[in-house]
């Protein structure tokens, strides 16, 4: 009996490991190893009584207990990069808004993860209201869930997965440019606005008037969209915990 408890601990800890070094918040590149070492042990206490009817027995063979081990770490890895798919929406964004503010170059970022100011703001906000909206819990009772989607032991079909991969990372950009259309526009119709400006004007430098106006403009426009952006990501993230994998092709 404990021969089995010790197995099914085992075989969570690896799926559970693989996804922690994914997910947000909990497997940010700021936390240290040993947290986040602890925090799997922490979730494999938590799900390991849940799931171990899914697991099995001991595989009687040593290559099945390496097959075993490798597919749950591999399916760790999936669920966590369906998870990580929404910090980098909230990265690409805010780099879309800083591109078109222009404020890419001026305030970039040269920390862990080099960013523009712009996106380490709706970086660090959004692992702030994802923490407040007790998403320990929610993680734990999505890796229960993904049981049913990846069983322990099976590895998705390459085929399948890349589709899958692929259908995330497109939706991740399509989510992305979503929330940092109202700048784009903004940004579109000023530069359009300007030109016109110094064809009429050639004398004029619009280049002296234009900058500091256009980063004037997109800091007011994020004041004011932020407080939007950010409970709408929220929302969109806590809906996709429910089902983070989906069903594969």
């Amino acid at each position: 009996m404990a021969s089995q408890w010790i197995w099914v601990a085992w075989v969570v800890f690896l799926r559970v490991g693989a996804a922690i070094a994914l997910i947000p918040v909990f497997g940010e590149r700021l936390v240290p190893l040993r947290i986040k070492l602890g925090l799997a042990a922490a979730f494999t206490c938590i799900v390991a009584p849940a799931v171990a009817s899914d697991i099995g027995a001991i595989p009687s063979g040593l290559s099945a207990v390496v097959w075993l081990s490798g597919a749950e770490a591999l399916n760790g890895l999936v669920f966590g990069f369906s998870l990580r798919v929404f910090i980098w929406l909230l990265q690409i964004a805010g780099s879309v808004i800083a591109q078109s503010a222009s404020l890419s170059q001026l305030l970039g970022g040269a920390g862990v993860d080099p960013q523009p100011a712009i996106s380490q703001l709706l970086l660090f906000a959004g692992l702030a209201l994802a923490a407040m909206a007790d998403l320990h819990v929610q993680i734990a009772a999505a890796i229960i869930r993904s049981y049913h989607v990846l069983p322990p032991g099976i590895i998705p079909i390459a085929g399948d997965l890349s589709q899958w991969s692929v259908g995330r990372v497109a939706s991740v950009f399509s989510l992305a440019f979503s929330y940092s259309s109202p700048f784009i526009i903004a940004s579109l119709i000023y530069n359009v606005a300007l030109g016109v400006i110094n064809r009429a004007m050639p004398q004029l430098m619009v280049a002296f008037v234009g900058a500091p106006a256009i980063t004037f403009g997109g800091l007011v426009l994020l004041l004011v969209l932020t407080p939007l952006l950010l409970p709408l990501w929220l929302r969109t993230f806590m809906a996709h915990m429910s089902a983070p994998i989906g069903v594969l092709p």
